[in-house]
């Protein structure tokens, strides 16, 4: 009887330490992407990557329409030379992602031989991954990430473990997006942050 008890509260310590573990990842990822979600280190750079979203057929949803124009608008001021659209195919019946990307940045005026696309990648990592190579079979050695302001933690966190020359460029103009919506994407990229630096995703 004895030994049960000593067995139980050793259980007991045990539970208590990965909770409070958990708890204090949760806690530091939280501040973490918020705090860098009010970065921005814009500043020149050979291309912009735009991380890919949600196409609806043959158009951007709202979140992907805001980082072309974003990544757009970067081009024509002239802050970097080329984009790189990624994403791959969501359902069956849709274009990939990147090329969705590609069609309307075309469609808003930029120079067709300026954009590069891979549309095989279906997670953050996946898309700095295959945007990496293929800003290498380019010449491309710097970039600009461009993505919303929640996502960028995660997304340079891989960047920089890529050992890219990377910097965040977030969008600017999701603010119409109601709380609920805003309250969900910020949870959601806590959790995958939190993931990632598990080295679970």
């Amino acid at each position: 009887m004895k030994l049960l008890k000593t067995a139980v509260r050793l259980l007991a310590r045990i539970v208590t330490g990965i909770m409070a573990l958990v708890l204090l990842l949760g806690w530091y990822a939280a501040m973490t992407v918020f705090l860098f979600s009010l970065r921005d280190e814009t500043r020149s750079a050979d291309a912009a990557i735009v991380l890919g979203a949600a196409v609806w057929g043959e158009r951007p949803s709202p979140i992907f329409r805001e980082r072309i124009n974003h990544a757009v608008q970067l081009y024509q001021n002239g802050t970097v030379e080329k984009l790189i659209f990624t994403g791959g195919v969501g359902n069956r019946d849709e274009l990939a992602e990147a090329e969705v990307g590609r069609n309307v940045a075309i469609a808003q005026g930029v120079n067709p031989d300026d954009i590069l696309v891979e549309t095989t990648s279906t997670s953050t990592f996946e898309n700095l991954q295959s945007g990496q190579l293929v800003a290498q079979q380019n010449g491309l050695e710097t970039f600009l990430i461009v993505s919303t302001p929640n996502h960028m933690r995660r997304a340079l966190a891989v960047a920089n473990d890529l050992q890219m020359a990377a910097y965040s460029s977030p969008t600017r103009s999701i603010r119409w997006i109601s709380p609920a919506t805003r309250t969900f994407s910020y949870v959601r990229e806590v959790v995958a942050f939190s993931v990632y630096l598990l080295n679970l995703g």
